[in-house]
């Protein structure tokens, strides 16, 4: 019985030699990302409660239209991976074209929607909290997202180059990419929000220049490194001699990326609605979730990039054609992923409530930060099991799957919960909280099934 199960769950050294191999670079790459993007936090803390939320405000709006481009480049992400796979560059290379039109259209729609419409989402996020302005906290989100806005170009086409080159399993120079852009998006967040050496003090309106600089330098080594690298990049080969995408590519990547890319912004915005609704609480609750939020990232980005792995593993063997394989490195890389997020989990858990007591907030909001972070420690291993069912099945094309197993779980039972808990229950709002995360449990056992009934198991190419 231990033997059969050591067979199913656990690999050789090979194998998790080419998992960590991969896995390495992106982990560290988003490793560094959410570290500055705690440091980022931290500094902008310094400024106040308001500045605090109106950041974090304006950054989960920023998060659905993220969570839009990713959509929109995993809708391509399906087949590239698969025709590396295959060996089919000139088909990777359709899927490329695919992924630079809809990231840039995605990114017009975006703009529009934040020009029109930026102030009244900001102000849904903002209630009254006792010594907190939401007058002033939405004075300062509207700053941040004007300056923020010039940012999400480079910061599409960066995806649509970034997950090609990942696809073939290059990773090392994107990670190269954001290491520069965070070093460069820290040391100028320091000089542009305190006001360093010849630098103006600029506050918010700094963190938000910080962060476009480095966006356009992400963006541009990436962006070099590719075309100055043809042999290790064969799907540049003739991707800007023409516009045209043959309609038996174009055709069934709409039909299977559509479902992807209405899933990653309904989901976005489900995690967003579920926000909002304890918000409603206080501003104290936006700042804390904001620290909570920021810590949890730091420790949730092994199991994050784990499951991103084996959408391009799983999905180069099913290109391939080599489905037993597919289906067993599937079973491993989810069991080690779960492994390495349990004792994340742990370390989280017990040193977490750490980092709250170094932001300038009152001691309320670190005590809430903490019970937050206590809350969200106990549900990551669960999360890491329904990331690695997600990426699964989305690596067979099962986008309309993943659809409900995504948004539409979060659309009609985790925002709805959240809504009911926060406006007419009594319970406080650290056990709505826990409520809320502990639906993972229902995932958990949605995707078992699906993935165990071998839906995912397609070479669609």
């Amino acid at each position: 019985m231990l033997t059969k199960i050591k067979n199913k769950y656990i690999g050789d050294k090979a194998f998790y030699r080419r998992y960590i191999f991969l896995a390495t670079p992106m982990i560290i790459q988003q490793a560094i990302t959410n570290f500055v993007s705690f440091l980022d936090n931290l500094m902008v803390g310094q400024l106040g409660q308001e500045s605090i939320s109106a950041v974090a405000t304006v950054n989960q709006l920023n998060f659905v239209f993220m969570l839009a481009i990713f959509g929109a480049a995993s809708a391509g992400s399906i087949y590239g991976a698969q025709y590396f796979g295959k060996g089919d560059h000139k088909g990777h290379m359709y899927t490329f074209r695919f992924k630079l039109y809809a990231t840039l259209l995605a990114t017009f729609i975006g703009i529009i929607i934040f020009k029109i419409w930026g102030s009244n989402l900001i102000a849904l996020f903002l209630t009254e909290s006792e010594g907190a302005s939401p007058e002033l906290a939405l004075s300062l989100g509207l700053e941040y997202l004007g300056i923020i806005l010039v940012g999400l170009i480079p910061f599409a086409v960066n995806q649509a180059y970034a997950t090609n080159i990942k696809e073939t399993g290059q990773t090392v120079v994107p990670m190269i990419a954001g290491l520069v852009a965070v070093a460069t998006n820290a040391i100028l967040d320091y000089c542009l929000i305190f006001g360093f050496g010849p630098f103006p003090q600029l506050g918010v309106a700094g963190a938000a220049i910080a962060t476009v600089i480095a966006r356009y330098i992400e963006a541009a080594i990436v962006i070099i490194w590719a075309h100055t690298h043809n042999a290790s990049n064969k799907y540049l080969v003739g991707a800007y001699r023409g516009f045209g995408i043959p309609k038996n590519i174009f055709v069934p990547i709409v039909i299977k990326g559509a479902p992807l890319m209405l899933n990653e912004v309904l989901w976005a915005a489900g995690v967003s609605a579920v926000t909002q609704s304890y918000s409603i609480r206080g501003m104290n609750v936006l700042t804390a979730l904001s620290i909570s939020n920021t810590v949890g990232n730091l420790f949730n980005i092994v199991f994050i990039q784990l499951g991103a792995c084996i959408s391009i593993i799983v999905g180069q063997y099913l290109g391939a054609g080599e489905l037993k394989a597919a289906k067993d490195a599937d079973n491993k890389m989810t069991a080690f992923s779960v492994f390495c997020c349990t004792i994340m989990a742990i370390i989280m858990f017990a040193f977490g409530g750490l980092f709250p007591q170094i932001y300038n907030v009152s001691s309320d909001i670190r005590a809430l930060a903490t019970r937050f972070i206590t809350v969200a420690a106990i549900w990551m291993p669960f999360c890491s099991f329904s990331h690695c069912s997600y990426f699964t099945l989305r690596s067979g094309g099962k986008t309309l799957v993943t659809f409900l197993f995504d948004s539409v779980f979060t659309w009609v039972i985790m925002a709805p919960l959240a809504f009911v808990l926060a406006h007419f229950s009594p319970l406080g709002i650290v056990a709505i909280y826990f409520f809320v995360q502990g639906t993972e449990l229902i995932k958990n056992v949605i995707g078992y099934f699906m993935v165990k009934s071998d839906v995912w198991l397609v070479q669609m190419v």
